[in-house]
C-alpha cells in the first residue's frame, strides 16, 4: 500500500563523504567538545605522571621527607583525576558514537521513505541494508576516535615541550620522529581505503544475493533450483571472504606499524636519556621519566594510527550513505492546491465520478497498473485532480488524499492492530467494520490473542489469499478520499470475492473507488465499468452492457467462456 507522505530528510546538499562526517560533527558540537576536553584532560594527565614520578624518585634519592611526601600526594591527585576523566572521556565517547551511528539510521530511513518506488530503481536492497549493518557503526567510529586523537595530538605536543625543557636533543628527537611515523604510514592508507570500498560493494552485493534467495526460496524449490542459487551465493561470498583478506593484510601491517615504530622511538629515546645518564648529564629521577615519557608515548602514537584507520574506515561508509541521500525522487509535487472533484488520466481517458464505485478492465494488466500508477502520482502524467494539474499538488498531500493499494503492499512486523489501522485513530468498531468488508474477520478470530496479536516479517504466518484480505482492511480504514485498489481480489475463492465485491460496493459508498479487475463478480458490483485496450479506454458502461456490446471486453472478463 503506497501512502507513505513525503518526508523531508532535514538534511543539507552533502555531496562528499568528507562534507557528511563534517556535518554530522557539528550537528553534535557541543558532546563532540566535550567528549574532547575531557580526553585531552586525560592524557595530558598522564602525560603530567612521568614527571612527578621522576621527582619523587629525586626525593627519595636526596632523602627529603617533605618532598616526597608532596610529590606522592600530587601523583595520588592526578590518579584519580585520570580515573574521572577516564570515566567521563568514555561516556562521551558512546554518547557520540551512538549520536553518529543513530542519525545516519534516521536520515537514511526518512530517505528511503521519501524516495519510495525510487529506490529500489537505483540502489540494491542488500546496498541498503549495508548501512545499517556496518556503515553506521564505522561512522560513529569515525566520531568517536575524535576525541582520543585531537587528545592524544594534544598530549604529544605537551610531551615534547616537557622534553625540550629538560633535555634539547630528546624533545627535538620526539618532535621529529613523531611526524616522521605518521608519514611512515600515509601509503598504506590509500590501498586500505580502496581495498574497503571493494569489499563494501561485494558485501552489498552478497546481501542482495541473500535477500532475493530468501525471498524467493520457494519457487526455488519448486522448480529445482536451490543447488544452482546456493553454488552462486557460495562463489559470491568467497570473493568477499577473498576482499576481506585483502583488507585485512593492509590492516595488520597498520597494526603491526603501531606496535613496532613507537617501539624503534621509546628504544632511541631510552638509549640516548641513558648515556646521558651515565655522563652526567641527567639526574637519575629525570632519567626514569624519560623511559616513562617514552613508554607513555606508544598510547598517543598508536591513538593516531587507529585514528587514520578508523577515519578511512568512515570515510569509506560516509561515501555510501551519501550516494542514498544524493538520490532525487523521481517524483515531485508543486505549491498548488485543489479541492478534489472528478479524476481523469488524459492519456488512457480513464475519469472517475466523485462518489462512485468505478472498475477498470484492461486486456493487458500492466496497462491497469499504469493508470493506477499515473492517478495516484507514482508514475508522470497527464492527470487532473478537479480543476487542477495532479503534478501542481505538494506530494504529501497528494498520498492522503489519494491511496493505491496493491499486491505488493507489505505487511510488517508488530501488533495486528497497528497494521491495520495506520494512523492509530481507529475504534475497534471501525476496525471490525473494515475487517468485515474484507471478509477477514475469521482470520483475526482464529488468532490467539486477536487484534493484539504480534504479525511475523512479511506477515509468513497468513497465506496469499489472508494476507491480501487483510491489506484491504488496511486500506479501507485508512478511508482516503480516493481509493484505488489493484486486483485486490485475485489471490481469494470466488465466495469470498463475491462476498467482498458486495460489501465493498456498502463500504465505499458515497466515496470515489477505483477497482482495476477483471473479475466477473466485482465488475457486475461496480457502478461503472470501463474497458482499456492498448492503454486507452474503448468503451464505458455497466458490466452487463459491455458483455452485450464489447466482445473484447467480453473475451477478457469471461476468459472465453459462455
Amino acid at each position: 500500500m503506497r501512502s507513505l507522505p513525503e518526508a523531508d530528510p532535514g538534511v543539507p546538499d552533502l555531496r562528499s563523504p568528507l562534507r557528511y562526517l563534517w556535518w554530522n560533527a557539528r550537528r553534535q558540537a557541543v558532546p563532540l567538545l566535550a567528549g574532547i576536553a575531557y580526553a585531552t584532560l586525560w592524557w595530558l594527565v598522564q602525560a603530567l605522571m612521568p614527571a612527578v614520578l621522576g621527582k619523587g624518585i629525586e626525593a627519595v634519592t636526596a632523602k627529603n621527607t617533605g618532598s616526597l611526601l608532596t610529590w606522592s600526594a600530587a601523583l595520588l591527585a592526578l590518579g584519580l583525576l585520570q580515573a574521572f576523566t577516564g570515566i567521563m572521556r568514555h561516556r562521551m565517547a558512546v554518547f557520540n558514537w551512538l549520536a553518529a551511528a543513530y542519525r545516519t539510521v534516521q536520515l537514511t530511513s526518512r530517505q528511503a521513505a521519501r524516495l519510495g518506488a525510487t529506490l529500489p530503481k537505483r540502489l540494491s536492497t542488500g546496498e541498503v541494508v549495508s548501512v545499517g549493518n556496518s556503515d553506521i557503526a564505522h561512522i560513529g567510529s569515525s566520531m568517536d576516535i575524535l576525541l582520543r586523537g585531537v587528545g592524544s595530538i594534544v598530549a604529544i605536543v605537551a610531551v615534547t615541550v616537557i622534553l625540550i625543557s629538560t633535555s634539547l636533543p630528546l624533545g627535538l628527537l620526539v618532535l621529529f620522529g613523531v611526524p616522521l611515523m605518521a608519514v611512515a604510514v600515509g601509503p598504506l592508507l590509500r590501498p586500505l581505503h580502496d581495498r574497503q570500498r571493494r569489499q563494501r560493494e561485494l558485501s552489498g552485493e552478497l546481501s542482495t544475493r541473500a535477500a532475493d534467495i530468501v525471498a524467493g526460496l520457494r519457487v526455488l524449490r519448486g522448480i529445482g533450483g536451490e543447488q544452482v542459487f546456493a553454488a552462486r551465493y557460495r562463489d559470491e561470498s568467497q570473493r568477499v571472504r577473498h576482499a576481506g583478506v585483502r583488507v585485512a593484510r593492509v590492516e595488520s601491517v597498520l597494526e603491526g606499524a603501531q606496535i613496532v615504530l613507537p617501539g624503534l622511538l621509546i628504544a632511541i629515546v631510552t638509549g640516548i636519556g641513558a648515556s646521558f645518564a651515565v655522563a652526567g648529564d641527567i639526574p637519575t629521577g629525570q632519567l626514569v621519566a624519560f623511559y616513562l615519557y617514552a613508554v607513555f608515548l606508544i598510547g598517543p602514537m598508536r591513538t593516531l594510527t587507529e585514528a587514520a584507520d578508523k577515519l578511512t574506515k568512515g570515510h569509506v561508509a560516509a561515501g555510501r550513505v551519501i550516494r542514498i541521500l544524493s538520490i532525487d525522487p523521481d517524483i515531485t509535487g508543486g505549491t498548488g492546491t485543489s479541492e478534489g472533484g472528478v479524476l481523469r488520466d488524459s492519456y488512457s481517458g480513464v475519469t472517475l465520478q466523485p462518489g462512485t464505485l468505478t472498475a477498470v478492465a484492461t486486456s493487458v494488466p500492466g496497462d491497469a497498473t499504469a493508470i493506477a500508477d499515473r492517478l495516484g502520482r507514482y508514475a508522470e502524467g497527464d492527470v487532473t485532480f478537479g480543476p487542477a494539474e495532479l503534478r501542481t499538488l505538494p506530494l504529501d498531500q497528494v498520498r492522503s488524499r489519494i491511496l493505491v493499494a496493491d499486491n505488493d503492499a507489505r505487511l510488517f512486523n508488530g501488533r495486528l492492530r497497528d497494521e491495520l489501522d495506520v494512523r492509530g485513530a481507529a475504534t475497534d468498531a471501525q476496525i471490525r467494520e473494515a475487517l468485515d468488508a474484507a471478509c477477514a474477520t475469521d482470520i483475526v478470530e482464529a488468532l490467539p490473542d486477536g487484534l493484539d496479536a504480534q504479525v511475523a516479517e512479511a506477515g509468513r504466518e497468513f497465506s496469499g489469499g489472508q494476507q491480501q484480505r487483510l491489506r484491504l482492511a488496511r486500506a479501507l480504514l485508512t478511508d482516503p478520499e480516493v481509493l484505488i485498489l489493484v486486483e485486490p481480489t485475485s489471490a481469494v475463492d470466488a465466495h469470498t470475492e463475491a462476498r467482498i465485491a458486495e460489501r465493498l460496493a456498502k463500504a465505499r459508498s458515497g466515496r470515489t473507488t477505483l477497482v482495476c479487475t477483471t473479475s466477473p463478480l466485482v465488475l457486475d458490483r461496480a457502478e461503472h465499468v470501463i474497458y482499456v485496450e492498448n492503454g486507452r479506454v474503448l468503451a464505458e458502461g455497466t458490466h452487463r452492457q459491455l458483455l452485450d456490446g464489447t466482445p473484447a471486453y467480453a473475451a477478457t472478463v469471461t476468459r472465453g467462456e459462455d
